[in-house]
This record gives C-alpha cells, structure tokens and sequence, in this order.
C-alpha cells in the first residue's frame, strides 16, 4: 500500500506541532484577544466583531495544524517497550494491534522490518515506532551507500511524520554467531544507513542502531568480570566508537529464561523471576544483585568499561519469558511468564538504575506482542506473547484500558476500544468549537 502523502499547506515546522499544542494556543490566544479587547463602552460594534473574527481565524488556524508530534523527540519515551513480532498467520490486522497498543498504553514499539501495512496502521497513532534492516539486505548497504538512501527513501521518509518512525534496526544478533561474513559488513551497513539519514536531514530525529545476543560475551558472572570475546571485539569496538559519536546506545538481549534454562541446577528460579530470594554479591564492585535482570544489564557496562566505553547507555532491545516450551525448557509455564513480565513492568516504572549504574534508569523491549506461531525452533520461541492470536490475553500482567468483554474475563473488546480511538482526533475540534461559542459571545 503507498504511503499517504502529507499536507503542503502548511511548512513542514508546523506540520510538526502536535494537537495537544494546538489546543492549548487556541485558548491561550482567546485569553490573550480578550485581554487586550478594549472595555465596551468605548468601542464600536463593529470593533467588537472585528475582535470575534480574529478570534474566530486564530482558532481555525490552530484547528488547521495535523496532529504530530514535536520537532525534536527521543527515541524512546518513558521506560517500557513492547517487540510486535509477526510471523504467524493468525495474528490481528495491524489496524487492530494499534487499537490494542493506545488501549494498553503501550507507547515504544519496535517491528523487525519496514512493512507498509505497518507503517500505514501506525499512522497518526502517537506511537514510537522502531523500523529494522533485515540480516541479508546489510551486504548491499555495505558496499553501496546509495542501497541504503534508496531504503530510507522508500521505508522511513514517505511515512514522516505522520508514522513517528524514531529509531532504524540495522541487522538483529550479528556479531557472536555463526555467519562469517555477517560481522566484516555490519559497521558498513550501519554508517549507510545513519550518512543516509544525513544526506535525508533526517539524523536528528532517527536514531540508527543494532541490537546483541548474549554471545558477544565470554561470560556474565559474576557481572563485574563480563568482556567482550576476543573475536567480537575486533568487529565491536569500531562500532562503539562509531555509536560513541553519534550517541547511540549499546542494545542487549536480556533473558533470564534462557539462562534459567540451560542451568536450572546452580541458578534460583526466584532470582530471575524478580522473586525474593538471597541474590548474589560481586565482590569486585561491592554490589549486591537481587534479580538476575539487572546482572545481566550491569555485566554488558562491564564489558563496555573494559573496552573504553564506560560512559555508553546500556538499553534492552529484548526480554522476556516463554508460558510454554518443550518438556527440556524448565520454567516455560505461563504462571513463570505472567511473574517475569509483571515484575519486570513493575521494575522498569521505577525509572531507576541497576547497582552499576544508579543514575541511568533502564529502559527495555518486552519480548514479544504476541504468540507467533510460525517461528522456527524450540516451542517456546511460539509462545513469548502477552495476547493470543485471537486478542485475548495470554496472562495479565496489569494493563490497564483493556476492556473485558461479556463472553471471556481476558477477551479484548475491540469494538470499545476502536471507538475510544475514533473519539480521541476530534477532541481538538471540539475544543475549538468551544472557543469560538466563546469568541462569538464578547
């Protein structure tokens, strides 16, 4: 589906104030035309009906303004993400999962690709939405800058800035695998497709980064001992410095589950359920950890440290806990999964910082939206969603907005929630209908 192209009426700054703005000017601006309307004994009729059309034009001038956002933005607001994965056949239409995401106030969403239909769906959502480059196209953008000006032109700008697009993905758990010549390209890739955004004047306001598994590291216990690999590193650090200087951060997959799972022996299951439990002490930095989360997210700053980049913010692209698995992949039950991601949402609204790093709050991408039921590998890589294929909840982990309906307590009433969100774009024009009742009555 193309794009929809953006109004010229206007120049594109102030295409760029968001409704809430606008709303706000038009009353400030009838405060201010009262203000300065002289008192009505010493004016003429017809100056006071001069004084309601000016009124009346600057509140349809407000009114006039589309519905975006502000100029300058961040990646990622507030603390809590969410990773719409889609391979499955039976998910929601995307027109319904921005539906779900508003209702459950979920506002930072990254998708593994730069599908149009999503990018479409998202439009004038007010969501954060995170695109990605996809493994196989970072050859053909590591060679040719112009491979990635030509995505960028056809996945990222037509959609500006109605689809608030604030982040680009290149490449998904390169560095530390199998593929050899993956990680030669991936800092190629990466300088096309930021040096794109540049040529675009789009650097700014898109932040360009890439996300990494756990096997970048030799090992992460205790945390403070965490380095890079040796083999990674000669690939690693020339992207850190390449992120240092465009203030990007270090993206991580944080799980516990897995970790859990391969050694259910020597670690507490309440210690990476977020549960009360001793914890561990790292006696190198004196730290105490109670939560197998924060380990995780501390031992990436240890190895950063260790490679000379000590002041990079650590963010988690991914975490999660599978609600069922093969018979092998301990802990895989939906009563763990609803415990991990409760307590996790709990913790991230804390806005605070691991024991390493007290002053940087955590910010993190729950993995994933939905159970996709196509995914290849291991059964519980089908099963990380908060809500089933047909919209009912997988287990609650304390959403609000989401209405139950009458057939099922955990049954998303969609119909409610569309008409929640066929309410809220008016809700400017009926404030400046309000303000000129009141222009047309000084």
């Amino acid at each position: 589906m193309p794009p929809h192209k953006a109004s010229t009426i206007f120049p594109l700054s102030l295409h760029r104030v968001s409704s809430a703005t606008a709303s706000a000017l038009a009353v400030l601006i009838g405060i201010a035309v009262s203000l300065v309307r002289p008192p009505p004994l010493l004016v003429k009729k017809k100056r006071m009906r001069d004084f309601r059309l000016l009124y009346f034009f600057c509140c349809l001038l407000c009114f006039c303004f589309p519905h975006h956002g502000p100029v300058k933005v961040q990646a990622f607001t507030g603390t809590f993400g969410i990773n719409y994965g889609r391979i499955a056949d039976n998910i929601p239409p995307p027109e319904s999962v921005v539906t779900l995401l508003k209702a459950a106030k979920i506002k930072n969403v990254r998708i593994y690709d730069a599908d149009h239909n999503v990018l479409n769906a998202f439009r004038g959502s007010g969501l954060d939405l995170v695109v990605s480059v996809s493994n196989d196209h970072l050859k053909d953008m590591s060679v040719n800058e112009d491979n990635a000006l030509s995505w960028v032109k056809e996945n990222v700008q037509p959609f500006l800035p109605d689809t608030r697009i604030r982040e680009i993905v290149v490449g998904n758990e390169v560095l530390g695998g199998s593929d050899q010549e993956l990680p030669e390209i991936l800092l190629g890739a990466i300088k096309s497709v930021y040096n794109a955004l540049k040529r675009l004047q789009l650097a700014d306001d898109i932040m360009v980064s890439t996300p990494h598994s756990q096997a970048v590291f030799v090992n992460s216990f205790p945390p403070s001992s965490c380095t890079f690999k040796e083999d990674v590193l000669v690939y690693m650090e020339p992207i850190l410095d390449f992120f240092s200087k465009i203030g990007s951060p270090f993206y991580v997959n944080v799980y516990p589950f897995l970790a859990y799972t391969y050694d259910p022996d020597h670690i507490d299951i309440n210690y990476a359920l977020f549960e009360s439990n001793p914890g561990i002490y790292d006696a190198k930095t004196n730290l105490h950890y109670d939560n197998m989360f924060d380990a995780q997210i501390d031992a990436a700053y240890a190895a950063l440290e260790a490679a000379g980049f000590d002041k990079m913010e650590v963010r988690v692209s991914e975490t999660g806990w599978a609600s069922s698995g093969d018979e092998n992949e301990l802990g895989a039950t939906t009563h763990n999964a609803r415990t991990y991601n409760y307590n996790l949402r709990k913790r991230l609204f804390k806005k605070k910082g691991t024991p390493l790093r007290p002053k940087i709050v955590v910010k993190a991408y729950l993995f994933a939206l939905f159970n996709e039921n196509q995914k290849p590998g291991a059964s519980s890589e089908k099963h990380y969603g908060l809500f089933k294929a047909d919209g009912s909840i997988s287990y609650d982990i304390g959403f609000t907005g989401l209405k139950p309906s009458c057939a099922s307590p955990s049954l998303l009433s969609l119909k409610d929630i569309h008409m929640q969100s066929w309410l809220a774009p008016y809700s400017m024009i009926i404030t400046c209908f309000i303000a000129v009742i009141m222009a047309l009555t000084f």
